[in-house]
Order: C-alpha cells, then structure tokens, then sequence
C-alpha cells in the first residue's frame, strides 16, 4: 500500500486547542489587570461632614455672641470708672461696683468673651462699659476698644475647614475611583475565540 500524504490544513483555518486558548485568555486577562483602589466609604464622608458642621456651629457660638456684644457697647455703651469687689475662678467671673454715673453702686459681673475674663484682683480700679438698659451687659473698655483674640472661635473655625475639605477631598476620590473603574483595556478581545487568519496571535503548527 502506498504511503498516504497528510493533507495539510490550511493556515488561515487553524484553531489553537482549547487548553491553549484558555490559557492565552488567562495571559491576557493578567497581563491587563489592575488591581482596584480601596473605594472610600460613605460613612467616612458624612462623618467628616458631621464634624465640620459641628465645628461650624462651635465657631459661631464663641464667636456671634461676644462680636454682638462689642458692637452693642461701641454704639450705645456708657464708661465709667468701677472698682473690683470680688474675684473668683470656681467658677471663674469677675464682680464690679459701679462708682460713677446713673448707675453708681450697681455690682455687676463681666460679661465673657469666648470663656475669657480680663485679669483683675480685688480693690483694683478699672473703666468699664455697660449696656444702660442692662448693666449685666459690661466689658473692661479696653476689650471693647479692642477686643483679645478669639482662641476658641479661631480654633474652631480652623478645625470645620480641615473637616469639610476633608470630606469634599474623600468625596472627590471616591467619585473618581467609581467613574474610572474597570480600567479602559479592552478584555473582549481576550475572551473572543480566535477568528481564522487572525494577526493578533501568531498560528504555529502543531
């Protein structure tokens, strides 16, 4: 019998065996992964917010009362000479008699400015403005001319600030993350079957 020669398949209709295929899949697949970035959770964000706005609300309240308070006393207020009749710091306030004006041998006690009482023993003489209308409503005049720095409100104001672009920074990331994520490689083309006289692999004969 004569030997029978092979008919050779032609190159354009040869198909790698499945395990190739599903190994150069697999290639593929890990030769385009990129390994997700950890997304940001939400609880994260509105924590961040929660305690800005709490900053916020802390700033305002050391800062509006005591800003009102001044403001009131540079347009209405009356000087007048007062003496320092009692000190005390458990708790901490400052007692004055009124020596001059209508309201002579009124005691009243400082008003605060964001916690803060001028430092004053008794016996000392000091000028003072009061509100007429409400004498409880008295500075040293030196604080309302100008006022000491405002520790708590600054302090305050600077923590909302880190909070919120805290939270407008996580938000951003988080938004990015999801709007990016997968990764724009193309990975159909990996999982297709190979189509006959493809390019893209190079066909070897078994």
């Amino acid at each position: 019998m004569s030997n029978k020669k092979r008919k050779r398949r032609p190159a354009d209709q040869y198909q790698l065996p499945p395990k190739v295929e599903h190994a150069r899949q697999a290639a593929a697949r890990m030769a385009t992964f990129q390994p997700r970035l950890p997304i940001p959770r939400l609880r994260v964000i509105w924590g961040c917010t929660g305690l800005g706005a709490l900053c916020v609300g802390m700033a305002l309240f050391f800062w509006l009362p005591s800003r009102s308070l001044v403001e009131d006393l540079r347009s209405s207020g009356v000087t007048a000479a007062a003496t320092v009749i009692d000190v005390d710091t458990k708790p901490k306030y400052v007692k004055i008699r009124i020596s001059q004006g209508p309201k002579a041998g009124t005691a009243v006690k400082l008003s605060e400015i964001a916690g803060m009482l001028p430092d004053a023993r008794a016996g000392d003489s000091m000028l003072v403005t009061y509100d007429p209308k409400d004498p409880s409503r008295s500075l040293a005049r030196s604080w309302v001319m100008a006022p000491p720095v405002n520790l708590p409100a600054y302090g305050s104001s600077a923590f909302a600030v880190f909070f919120l672009l805290g939270a407008a920074a996580v938000s951003f990331r988080r938004r990015r993350i999801l709007r990016t994520w997968p990764p724009n490689a193309s990975l159909a083309d990996s999982t297709q079957p190979v189509k006959p006289g493809s390019k893209s692999v190079r066909l070897t004969k078994p």
